[in-house]
């Protein structure tokens, strides 16, 4: 009896369990913001308050996500991450609603939609996630 118990121990503490981090408002939600037409004023009761805010006045909300998986004594792993990033215009319309994945450390581009042009700007968000997988042990060797 006493084995069968440590053995069922030790088969639940080797499961994994999984927690989520920040907020990605569901696709649902981002079908109501109308690009061109919804203002910044407009988004916290649409799809809530964002995770980040770009550091130039009129720069975009972020909304980032992501799930982690931690298995027995091993440190977490990040196993999905996702970012919602709204841009404003000038005027505080909304000009492009996009979302990213992160796969295998590169950015990717899940969905997106633009009025006029493309993005202008690289937000701090879009740059730090951009640097990831560019780093070479050579870099730091020196």
């Amino acid at each position: 009896m006493t084995l069968a118990f440590l053995a069922l121990l030790g088969v639940a503490a080797c499961s994994p369990t999984y927690r989520n981090h920040g907020y990605v408002p569901p696709e649902i939600d981002l079908a109501q913001v109308q690009v061109g037409q919804t203002t910044r004023e407009d988004l916290p009761a649409l799809i809530g308050r964002p995770s980040a805010q770009g550091l130039l006045t009129g720069s975009g909300w972020y909304y980032v996500g992501s799930r982690w998986r931690r298995i027995g004594p091993a440190a977490p792993q990040e196993i999905e991450r996702q970012v919602v990033a709204v841009s404003f215009a000038e005027s505080g319309v909304v000009s492009n609603v996009e979302r990213f994945g992160l796969e295998r450390g590169r950015i990717v581009s899940l969905s997106r939609r633009v009025t006029d042009g493309s993005v202008t700007e690289i937000s701090l968000i879009g740059q730090l996630l951009g640097n990831l997988g560019n780093f070479q042990a050579a870099d730091f060797i020196e």
